[in-house]
């Protein structure tokens, strides 16, 4: 049965997307990538190694699945390289199983200059970006100035772009040196190196879909960093919600049988920007070290709060979530007491439905208080090993989120997952790949 399932970040970012999307790829013969770039830090753990992911799907350490990198994300080539030689290093061979948007756009020198000149100048409303150039190729992109995968086979018409570019973006980087002919050079080798991998995705998908193979479309960051749908400005520069499935890989919004969205048992978010539920000192920290909260990419401290309701409903509505992946349940364990946010107080007002502008200074959280438990749920295979207040969790934040949780992750390794029997997630993973 061909069924094509989008998984999609349903809160700040760092839910887990990664672990999922390697839990349900052998029931998959693709899994695409749809949007953003190295910022992301996709992170697996299987029999207890770790592999980080930027830019390759998470389904790469999976045999016999082809992995897709979208239109929708920008590709800086260096970084591309050193993560295949650091997939080789730890036995995952690439090989032909990689396939890159001739239409992707690519990340050069000057965008990570630009993006860290950007920053500067914003002062103290800094929006915490990676500064990997993210940002700026997308804004490149926007402009029609950027730079394609495709474009590197024009050796004259790049040229004349590169060299364009540099001396714009010098100009603006008052002591920056870079030299156009070296940029158009390492371009060209970029381009040698990337030929094997190039074609055209969209077209790719489209046969693969008629010929009945089912594809996992793996999203980067999270709907509360959409450009458009999320904390603006404090979000990243693309689309990490549904639209960016069909915009970011060329498939048609038919093309969508199922939509699963990650949220964690709590709330993370890394970078500047509100979040309402936010908590500090020695329950921040404790909740910090348990779930090991640094970014996967930057290796940045993660600011940790209570469960969002509020993110999670609004992020079930913009997506059409059919489910839920709750994860990291184990984190909890030992709390006393656990709170969920069903609302927000702003100005006097209680407010259940996410506004478009949010300032921390005038919204107060509005809280459910649950016992919690002192059984562990690390490793637990099925929801009835789960103590009991683990689960009259879970089902609350079912309630207040509007969404089933088919899923829930009770580890960080791939085996620690319970997949919940006459779940939506059940029947997703009812046929393996090669059926």
């Amino acid at each position: 049965m061909t069924m094509n399932i989008v998984v999609l970040g349903a809160q700040w970012g760092d839910e887990g997307k990664g672990k999922i999307v390697d839990l349900m790829t052998p029931y998959f013969a693709i899994v695409a990538r749809y949007q953003g770039g190295h910022n992301a830090g996709h992170t697996v753990y299987v029999a207890g190694r770790k592999f980080v992911l930027h830019l390759i799907p998470s389904g790469i350490l999976h045999d016999g699945v082809t992995c897709i990198i979208g239109n929708g994300v920008v590709v800086d080539p260096p970084a591309l390289f050193a993560e295949i030689e650091e997939l080789a290093g730890l036995g995952i061979e690439v090989g032909e199983r990689l396939l890159i948007s001739e239409k992707a756009h690519l990340i050069l020198p000057y965008h990570r200059e630009l993006d860290i000149l950007s920053e500067a100048r914003r002062g103290e409303r800094k929006i915490g970006t990676t500064s990997r150039g993210i940002g700026p190729a997308y804004e490149d992109k926007i402009g029609r100035r950027g730079i394609r995968m495709c474009d590197l086979a024009d050796t004259k018409a790049l040229a004349d772009e590169v060299r364009a570019n540099v001396d714009a973006r010098n100009q603006i980087i008052r002591d920056s040196t870079l030299d156009w002919h070296v940029v158009y050079r390492d371009l060209l080798a970029y381009g040698g190196r990337m030929r094997r991998w190039t074609a055209d995705a969209s077209l790719f998908l489209a046969n693969a879909i008629k010929s009945g193979k089912r594809v996992l479309f793996e999203g980067a960051q999270a709907t509360m960093l959409d450009i458009d749908h999320g904390t603006y400005p404090y979000v990243t520069s693309s689309n990490a919600s549904i639209g960016g499935v069909c915009t970011g890989l060329g498939v048609a919004p038919r093309a969508i049988d199922g939509v699963l969205g990650v949220a964690k048992a709590y709330t993370t978010r890394v970078g500047e920007g509100p979040l309402p539920t936010e908590l500090f000192g020695e329950l921040a920290e404790r909740l910090r070290e348990s779930g090991q909260e640094y970014g996967a990419s930057t290796g940045r401290p993660r600011r940790c709060g209570w469960y969002d309701a509020v993110v999670v409903r609004y992020a079930a509505r913009i997506n059409g979530l059919d489910a839920l992946a709750l994860t990291k349940l184990d984190v909890l364990d030992g709390l006393d007491e656990l709170r969920i946010c069903t609302g927000y107080r702003i100005g006097g007002r209680v407010v259940t439905e996410f506004p478009a502008a949010l300032s921390e200074d005038s919204c107060e959280a509005i809280y459910d208080t649950l016992p919690g438990w002192k059984e562990p749920t690390r490793g637990a295979r099925s929801f009835d090993e789960l103590p009991i207040e683990a689960r009259s969790y879970v089902k609350r934040l079912e309630e207040v989120s509007g969404v089933p949780c088919a899923i829930v992750s009770t580890g960080s390794d791939r085996d620690e997952t319970i997949i919940r029997k006459d779940s939506v997630a059940a029947t997703w993973l009812s046929t393996p790949a090669s059926v």
